[in-house]
């Protein structure tokens, strides 16, 4: 069999790369490795999508897609891509038991937040752990909270999250951040923003939410608890690209997929989508965007070129 479409990653890009790719009568085709709807899965309450003025919850509105992509026939299918092989026109996608055939293939796998893998942040991801200051951060407004890391990323949302909480404080295992200058000075000045440097977090405790985090001094080995509600995680990003090692698709410095306005990465025929690729924005509403662009796309390179 011969499909018109396979894409890569059930997320909102993928999933929204189905509905506009399967509604256009294209024989579509998802591969998602674990489950349907990524990061928003586990996001307790999505607040900024448009079109819910309550609110909606992430797992649901995900749910909803899926069921949406499933209506106007998208096959969905659950494995891992091991490999691309796009020597010939037609596209193969290889997973360990099972080689699929197709005109186009749309990239959109995503990336996953690196964590820090101590106590607690496991068991309060989506309940006061975040890694999304955009996401969430209006669940804490005049609230203390901490943020965690030192570079450029974690800076700045540092600084959005003054916007919310009544305290941020920016802890750094080194001595001095690794972020631009310019935003080290605007942290230094903003009076929400106490600076911890050359400190870890070890554990995140509470109960039914966080209440406290134990900080290590990395000079001395002193450890002192500090009260908060919330931790924001930003120490960097991987993007899910480890199946494109053998392929020729140009990535950035980063590791992202680089792509034109009408998501066509460097192989003919082949997009990407979504947190994959390099973008000023991820949130679900850009992903579904890039998603419904790389659907016209590729159904646009079917009718020129197939």
């Amino acid at each position: 069999m011969i499909y018109d479409v396979i894409i890569i990653g059930g997320g909102p890009a993928g999933l929204s790369a189905a509905v506009y790719s399967s509604r256009s009568r294209l024989k579509t085709l998802l591969i998602e490795k674990a489950g349907c709807g990524g990061q928003i899965a586990i996001t307790d309450e999505l607040e900024n999508y448009p079109g819910f003025d309550e609110g909606i919850n992430g797992f649901d509105i995900a749910v909803k897609m899926e069921k949406q992509a499933r209506k106007f026939g998208t096959e969905i299918v659950y494995g891992e891509v091991l490999s691309l092989d796009m020597q010939d026109k037609l596209k193969k996608v290889i997973l360990a038991d099972q080689i699929y055939m197709t005109k186009t293939v749309i990239i959109a796998s995503g990336a996953k937040f690196k964590k820090l893998n101590i106590k607690g942040e496991a068991e309060f991801m989506g309940r006061g752990v975040s890694y999304c200051a955009t996401c969430d951060g209006p669940f804490f407004r005049n609230k203390e909270i901490a943020v965690i890391g030192g570079g450029n990323s974690a800076l700045q949302e540092a600084l959005y999250l003054t916007r919310f909480a009544g305290k941020v404080n920016l802890i750094h295992r080194r001595d001095e951040f690794r972020a631009v200058k310019i935003l080290q000075e605007r942290v230094l000045k903003d009076p929400k923003i106490n600076v911890i440097l050359s400190a870890m977090v070890e554990e995140i405790e509470g109960s039914e939410s966080i209440e406290k985090i134990r900080i290590k001094n990395i000079k001395n080995g002193q450890t002192n608890e500090l009260s908060v509600s919330g931790v924001f995680i930003f120490v960097g990003w991987t993007p899910n690209t480890k199946f494109l090692t053998e392929s020729k698709i140009v990535l950035n410095e980063d590791g992202y997929i680089l792509t034109n306005d009408e998501m066509q990465t460097s192989i003919p025929g082949v997009f990407a989508c979504g947190d994959i690729r390099k973008k000023l924005l991820r949130q679900v509403v850009t992903a579904a965007g890039d998603g419904a662009t790389a659907s016209v796309a590729a159904q646009h390179y079917i009718e020129s070129y197939i």
